[in-house]
């Protein structure tokens, strides 16, 4: 049986880059689907949910856990930083919790290592 992974992120352009400048949507995006793609070669299923930042954030999180049951969530960076954005990534690891207590949840530190945090807590 496929386990089945949702990656919660920030929507690329949604994001604000003034602290990494190096960084744009463009790559952002490119990160994120190049890190959905190297879990799917890896034998996960996995489903993308990027929100924006606004009251809608809750109600799209809140649609992707109700649709179908993952094996694993993964909260992206950005919902963690910056300290501005500490009342939402509550608000959704709270979602998580109560909508998918069966789910291992985890954390990437980049857009670059998403796989390496779903890795650390299931198997394909």
């Amino acid at each position: 049986m496929t386990r089945r992974v949702l990656a919660i992120g920030i929507e690329p352009g949604s994001a604000d880059y003034s602290a990494f400048p190096q960084l744009t949507p463009e790559l952002v995006r490119s990160y994120i689907e190049a890190q959905l793609l190297r879990l799917r070669d890896l034998g996960y299923d996995v489903t993308s949910c990027l929100i924006d930042l606004d009251a809608a954030a809750e109600a799209v999180v809140i649609a992707a856990l109700r649709d179908e049951r993952f094996d694993c969530i993964v909260i992206g960076a950005g919902l963690r930083e910056p300290k501005e954005r500490l009342l939402l990534f509550e608000k959704v690891l709270n979602l998580v919790h109560r909508l998918a207590p069966q789910a291992a949840i985890c954390f990437n530190t980049t857009p670059a290592d998403t796989a390496e945090a779903v890795q650390r807590w299931i198997e394909p």
